[in-house]
Formats: structure tokens, sequence, C-alpha cells
């Protein structure tokens, strides 16, 4: 059997009550197979990245334990993207709800299909501030520290961490 993996999933919704989808794609992460809750961060309201002409965005990050394969989890996240709506419209464009995969364990995947680490988590504080409210101590494959990366951003995209309790009560 497969060993377990600590894994961190990126979401972000800016389309059909945005807070509602993070929430509900949140309480859907939990139905993973093979695959543990272990905690998420508080939601945090952002600026797009791309095009300026959509709505902002609500952004969180999730940690589990899976024993699914990179290319399995990439498979439930889409499947769970498709049950909750997405349909893509255009690159960095406005969605319904996105699941990305930021960190599979320790591992370096780049493939036609899936790059892990998310190839741009180390540019976006939407991405970064959550991660290090869940995990502040955390060392990336590369052995980039999450600290230290975050104190490289430039101007960011959040515009707000405060959120409504209701984030955490989930």
């Amino acid at each position: 059997m497969a060993a377990w993996q600590n894994v961190y999933i990126g979401l972000g919704s800016n389309l059909s009550n945005p807070e509602e989808q993070v929430l509900k794609a949140l309480e859907s992460l939990k139905t993973l197979p093979e695959s543990q809750w272990v905690t998420h961060s508080k939601l945090y309201f952002s600026r797009p990245q791309g095009p300026q002409d959509q709505p902002d965005f609500v952004n969180a990050v999730a940690l589990l334990k899976t024993r699914l394969s990179p290319i399995a989890l990439l498979d439930c996240l889409q499947a769970l993207e498709t049950t909750q709506g997405k349909v893509k419209k255009r690159h960095w464009g406005e969605r319904v709800i996105d699941l990305d995969i930021l960190l599979y364990g320790n591992e370096i995947i780049n493939t036609q299909r899936l790059v892990i680490p998310h190839p741009y988590m180390a540019e976006r504080d939407f991405v970064l501030l959550p991660l290090a409210e869940i995990s502040p101590d955390l060392t990336l494959p590369n052995h980039s520290k999450i600290k230290d990366l975050i104190s490289e951003l430039p101007e960011g995209f959040i515009m707000s961490d405060q959120t409504a309790e209701k984030s955490r009560e989930k």
C-alpha cells in the first residue's frame, strides 16, 4: 500500500457566490478516497491575477494526507471541479471553482499534465499566505522556506484576510 503523503491544495473562486463555492469545495475534499482531512486556512480575498475585467477571488489552502498517486488525485480534483460547475473560459479567467495541487509530499513532478510544486505558487501571495497560515515552517522540495518566499513577494493581490467565522466552522 502506498505511503501517506501530505498534500496541499489551493482553492479559488470568483463566480456564483465565491465564498460558498470555496466552502463547498473544502467539504468535498473531505470525501476524497484514500485521503484524510487535516486542516484548511481561513478565506483570503484577492484581486484577480491576469485579466482584470473579472470579479475578485476568494482563496484558501487545504492540507490533506493521501495515498492517492498524484495523477489519481488530479483526476479526483478535476471531477470535483466539474461536479461543482467549473467551465474554463480563458487562461487565468473567472471560474466557479479552481482546485490546484500545490505540493505533494516532497515530490517534484514535471509532466505535460501535472507540474508539482505548482509552477506559480512562489509568486502568489494568495497561495503563500494561506499556506504559511497552516504550515508556517514549511520547506518546499527545492529547499525554499515559505517564510523566505513571502518576504520576497512583490506587492500582492491579497485585499483582505478577514472572513466570516463560517470558514472555520466547517
